[in-house]
């Protein structure tokens, strides 16, 4: 079908037709043409639009998919996991070809945003589909408007369905210039819809420190840890306050050194790497209780509980002893009460600055006040125990034969201690030669030297008495290991515009989530974006459970590169489901979880993701039944 006529002034269209699948411009001569100014291309494009709208009523899909609002899905994966398109789509005309085309059966809500088409015109993109925004995924500032998709009555308000048929119609009779001539440019709701789109409408969505307070649920296993460790240090205390328990009447600043050792622990990567590594070998058995797996599993992820319940339980013990120490005013010095003053203030201090709200919004402040009010209260310890050791309540005077109480003294052995376990990973700490590449300004990928096994974690610096950045590991266990960063911090981002040659590492590598795969059969693991980093390496070398994937992320080969491309992709194509959202949208990722979870018959779910996309897979997987692990806040 062709339509011919005057065409607007001093553009030289004569006529818009549609053949085939596409809409096409031709000239006054009849041939087709591209010779159009930004003008008539904005007044012809709420045409096309309507064109599109009208032709996809009669369409209908052949293939018959789970689809989650336009985002179809396979259970059965593709040959190729990287091989996602699922509906024909159409495709942009010959480099030399000299006219305008749009893809024709993809969706009525073909076009997200003016901004969103422009773009995708710019990169010579053929496919601008509706996404639907369920979880947070890793993406741009400048995709935040492919979130909110435009509805056909936005672009095209049913009371202007006869409007635009009439404007199809007189083009079709050769009056194209009188008609458009006679309605103002202003006057286009596609202008108007696109100028109100470009005001973000309010969506309902929980502020990410809401996320993380509420991390999960209310009763989580890291809370019901915390409630129970600090109970018990409370019922002690009452116990020793009312003259039932006089041995921590005597010994209160015990107590507080003894919380103060078990939060050490509970952060230990050391000690922790040795926990995982015993809990994997004696649990990790085909006769022993799935229940008792996933208790495990539950009790390791969420020692943090246990951290901050001993935290200020130590801070409930020597508010107690300096009571004590005051009341017996007498049989003390001023050295001592001022040493455990500071000791009290340094704790306030370090704790205040790990509440939620503070290590939420001023991270490095947080870790630097974490860091070095813990050092220096840990030395006024030392000299507190010392004072008190050798101080001689009848004389007044401190007695300098201190060897023989001080090997008796159970405060020492106990401060011995958490001293070792904060100096050994200092002990471990190496500046090395790194090969950063950068796939893209949203990704880096780090090299190092030495393999390393699956299931570890690993943090690096660039200034290592201010702050350390803990990331996955991606290794094949033989010669070299990596960590994929998303450039998402000032750390990050540097790494892309600035790559370091050499950086400040942890020899020893600390267990994590993954590390717990190996006591299970079968594990499925979700990750959104970078979140891959930690499952990678059970790709790449052998593990005593069978794991299943499922990736979503946008524009994998343009964003993390070749490599890591061939890396997922060389994994049996069985177990892989690959969701690039940049040719698809953003998907329902609970909802494929559940799928490919009973798809595969799956154990247990393990996602990485965003705070509020990790707990909206765990609650949805546990909604149906199936066990499901993620990242929790200071996990």
């Amino acid at each position: 079908m062709r339509a011919a006529g005057d065409g607007v002034a001093g553009d030289g269209v004569a006529g818009v037709g549609r053949g085939g699948s596409r809409l096409v411009v031709f000239d006054e001569a009849g041939a087709k043409t591209t010779n159009l100014s930004v003008l008539s291309l904005l007044r012809l494009f709420p045409v096309f639009a309507f064109e599109l709208r009208q032709q996809n009523r009669h369409m209908e899909n052949p293939e018959k998919l789970s689809s989650f609002r336009g985002v179809a899905f396979e259970i059965k994966p593709h040959v190729n996991p990287f091989d996602t398109a699922t509906t024909p789509i159409a495709t942009a005309p010959a480099s030399g070809s000299k006219r305008y085309w749009v893809p024709w059966g993809s969706s009525s809500r073909i076009f997200t945003s003016f901004n969103a088409a422009q773009r995708s015109v710019s990169r010579n993109s053929s496919h601008l589909t509706d996404s639907s925004h369920f979880c947070d995924l890793e993406f741009d500032d400048e995709d935040e408007e492919d979130l909110y998709p435009l509805e056909d009555e936005d672009l095209y308000p049913p009371e202007d369905e006869e409007y635009f048929s009439r404007r199809i119609m007189c083009m079709e009779d050769g009056h194209m210039q009188e008609e458009l001539n006679r309605v103002s440019f202003s006057e286009l709701p596609l202008v108007k819809s696109i100028r109100e789109q470009t005001q973000k409408p309010n969506r309902p969505k929980q502020s990410r420190l809401s996320v993380i307070l509420l991390d999960q649920g209310l009763l989580t296993v890291y809370k019901q840890l915390f409630v129970i460790c600090l109970t018990l240090n409370i019922t002690i205390l009452v116990l020793s306050a009312t003259g039932n328990f006089q041995y921590a009447t005597n010994k209160a600043a015990l107590f507080s050194i003894g919380n103060i050792l078990a939060l050490t622990l509970c952060r230990s990567e050391l000690c922790l790497r040795i926990v995982f590594y015993i809990v994997v070998k004696v649990f990790g058995r085909s006769w022993v209780p799935f229940c008792v797996k996933t208790a495990i599993t539950s009790l390791l992820q969420s020692l943090g509980g246990i951290h901050s319940a001993c935290g200020i339980s130590s801070i409930a013990w020597i508010i107690y002893a300096l009571v004590l120490t005051l009341r017996d005013r007498e049989n003390t010095s001023p050295e001592i009460i001022a040493v455990a003053s500071a000791i009290l203030s340094l704790l306030c201090l370090s704790s205040l600055a790990a509440f939620p709200l503070v290590r939420h919004l001023h991270h490095n402040i947080f870790e630097r006040t974490h860091r070095f009010a813990g050092w220096t209260a840990l030395a006024l310890i030392w000299a507190f125990i010392l004072l008190t050791i050798s101080y001689d309540p009848k004389t007044k005077t401190y007695n300098s034969n201190l060897f023989s109480r001080l090997i008796r003294a159970e405060e020492v052995w106990l401060t011995t201690a958490t001293t070792v376990l904060i100096i050994i990973p200092w002990v471990t700490v190496r500046r090395v030669k790194v090969n950063v590449s950068a796939p893209s300004n949203h990704t880096s990928i780090i090299k190092f030297e030495g393999g390393v096994r699956a299931g570890l974690l690993g943090r690096i610096s660039t200034s290592p008495l201010s702050e350390w950045h803990a990331f996955g590991i991606i290794s094949d266990g033989k010669k070299e290991h990596m960590m994929l960063a998303s450039a998402v911090g000032d750390f990050t981002r540097s790494l892309v515009s600035n790559p370091p040659s050499h950086l400040w590492v942890r020899a020893v590598h600390f267990a994590g989530l993954p590390y717990l795969f190996n006591m299970y059969d079968k594990v499925l693991v979700v990750a959104t974006g970078s979140g891959l980093c930690v499952y990678l390496s059970f790709l790449l070398q052998p593990c005593a459970a069978n794991i299943y994937l499922l990736w979503v992320a946008k524009g994998i080969e343009r964003n993390f590169g070749k490599e890591v491309e061939e890396w997922v992709g060389g994994y049996p194509k069985e177990k892989v489901i690959i969701h690039d959202t940049a040719v698809h949208g953003r998907p329902n990722v609970s909802k494929m979880s559940v799928d490919a979870a009973r798809n595969w018959g799956v154990e247990v779910v393990v996602v990485t993701s965003n705070p509020e996309g990790s707990r909206d897979v765990v609650n949805a997987c546990k909604a149906a039944g199936i066990c499901a692990f993620g990242p929790i806040w200071d996990s």
